[in-house]
């Protein structure tokens, strides 16, 4: 296998390298978040699987770049990377704005002939349900979201300097995501699963289901306790899960699109 470059390395992080695992799965984080919020997903997966969590600009290591606050940029510089990638069956993660991201960067993965075998979008609402009440955001209005959904550890919320320190990328994340817009027909062809929490205050469940209308393939609705950050919690269920997806691909064979199949679920 070749090395990846420097701007692979930069945006892509191993925590668990798997190079002979027979299959890849891409972490997409939240808004404000870094690629560290998916190390459990990676140890756990490990080595059966090749996991890759993404680390945009803006952050830790990568705070001196300026971070990119526009989604359809964001996306065109990922794609860009991953196509650097040694090919193998490929399935995207995404949560929050990394769900969106994750449906643009299928969308382009696509066009290249390369698609995704399945996208996981969790907790976030379909593309084409935006809401009026995350428009222009301040600063403080930011920082107070963090504290309703509680995403960011309580020690690093109530530090005020480390905070205003994360700030530039938080601003840069939420404006890609407000002013995201996505259109009218939109749709993938690969299969999509959405995770959400059934107390989100993020997305409801209506909007979890419209993702249904942006994928020519099968869809499915799994619904776990908790709220916008079920993930923490029910990562033992989360991981389950992409175990059978992993199985039911095999050495990457794209999973059947036939047909939506929509079945709403609640984890136990």
């Amino acid at each position: 296998m070749s090395e990846p470059s420097a701007d692979g390395r930069a945006w892509c992080r191993r925590f668990r390298p798997a190079p002979h695992a027979p299959v890849r799965l891409v972490c997409l984080p939240h808004a404000g978040g870094s690629a560290s919020f998916y190390l459990p997903l990676a140890i756990a997966l490990s080595p059966a699987v090749d996991v890759v969590a993404v680390q945009y600009p803006g952050r830790q290591d990568r705070r001196a770049e300026p971070p990119i606050p526009d989604m359809a940029t964001l996306a065109d510089r990922l794609h860009a990377v991953l196509r650097h990638e040694p090919e193998r069956p490929l399935t995207v993660f995404g949560h929050s704005m990394g769900a969106v991201l994750g449906f643009e960067l299928t969308r382009r993965l696509e066009a290249d002939g390369r698609g995704p075998v399945r996208l996981f979008a969790s907790g976030r609402r379909a593309p084409s349900a935006p809401r009026t009440d995350e428009l222009h955001l301040t600063d403080d209005d930011i920082l107070a979201e963090l504290r309703r959904l509680d995403g960011t550890a309580s020690a690093l919320l109530e530090n005020e300097s480390l905070m205003r320190a994360a700030l530039p990328a938080l601003r840069a994340d939420y404006r890609a995501t407000e002013d995201y817009r996505c259109p009218p027909g939109t749709a993938v062809a690969c299969p999509v699963t959405v995770f959400t929490g059934a107390d989100d205050p993020k997305t409801t469940l209506d909007e979890a289901a419209a993702w249904a209308a942006h994928t020519s393939g099968a869809f499915d609705l799994q619904v776990f306790p908790g709220g916008h950050f079920f993930l923490t919690d029910q990562l033992d269920p989360i991981v389950e899960r992409l175990r059978r997806h992993f199985q039911e691909t095999g050495a990457g064979k794209a999973e059947p699109a036939a047909g939506k199949q929509a079945e709403a679920e609640a984890a136990d």
